[in-house]
């Protein structure tokens, strides 16, 4: 497969338009960017439009038969894979000037994840991953951490109270008694500690492809697991559960009795 669809020319091509984006939504970050609202009440901003057109200038350019869906510009169709771009997740983060957005991009093809980036501008970090090739961040090889109890797990997630109110207040106390240290440091951020790391656990309760593009690759080439709270490895969930892969089936279990 890497023969074929050349991987390692387009993990190169796709952590360079990151890098692009990332300096385009530089531009714009703690600088009063006005913002709009979409249709499903989101928050959009023209550092999110400027920065998605400039990675799909950048993937047009280097390959034009493949198809591009984004957040904002919506699907280009092609006849090969299909790159998925977010220009900013965490925007809510970055229209309050908070540095832990990112710019996401991610290759599939025949409905296998198979590159993923997350650039962190306003950090300087930057992590990738090509499928069987490892995962990096900022150069180095990245790893999830050896944490094997929940006790001594760090545990994050983008939103507590949505979490509470789609799992259940019950379910929330038990992951939060059963941890031992809980963060909102949430959205792409989440999942990049437990990919380095940093932490054990990343949930989420309501995700949409263009959030998890990059993740699975991320995450499994990382040494952990990335999966829905159903246990489906995909970018095509509406929820998720990033872990270093040991608390995988620890925190499934509490999910599941929620259900």
């Amino acid at each position: 497969m890497d023969a074929a669809l050349n991987l390692q020319h387009r993990l190169e091509v796709a952590i360079d338009a990151c890098r692009q984006a990332g300096k385009i939504t530089l531009a714009h970050f703690q600088n009063n960017v006005a913002v709009e609202d979409k249709a499903d009440g989101s928050p959009v901003t023209i550092a999110d439009r400027r920065a998605e057109a400039a990675i799909r200038e950048t993937l047009a350019a280097h390959f034009p038969d493949d198809a591009i869906l984004g957040e904002e510009g919506g699907l280009t169709t092609g006849k090969s894979g299909q790159w998925i771009i977010d220009p900013i997740d965490g925007t809510k983060s970055f229209i309050c000037g908070v540095p832990l957005y990112a710019v996401l991009l991610a290759y599939e093809h025949e409905g296998q994840a198979l590159i993923g980036v997350m650039n962190f501008p306003a950090l300087g970090e930057m992590l990738w991953a090509s499928r069987g090739h490892g995962c990096y961040w900022n150069g180095s090889r990245a790893h999830v951490s050896t944490t094997k109890t929940l006790a001594d797990a760090r545990l994050m997630c983008s939103d507590f109270g949505m979490l509470a109110e789609v799992a259940g207040i019950d379910t929330l106390q038990e992951l939060f008694k059963k941890t031992k240290l809980q963060r909102t440091w949430g959205d792409a951020y989440g999942h990049a500690l437990v990919a380095t790391g940093r932490a054990e656990i990343m949930i989420d309760p309501k995700m949409a492809v263009w959030d998890n593009g990059p993740l699975l690759s991320i995450l499994e080439e990382a040494g952990g697991r990335f999966t829905t709270w159903d246990g489906v490895a995909t970018i095509h969930g509406s929820n998720a559960i990033a872990t270093n892969g040991f608390l995988h089936e620890q925190v499934m279990k509490i999910l599941v009795r929620a259900r």
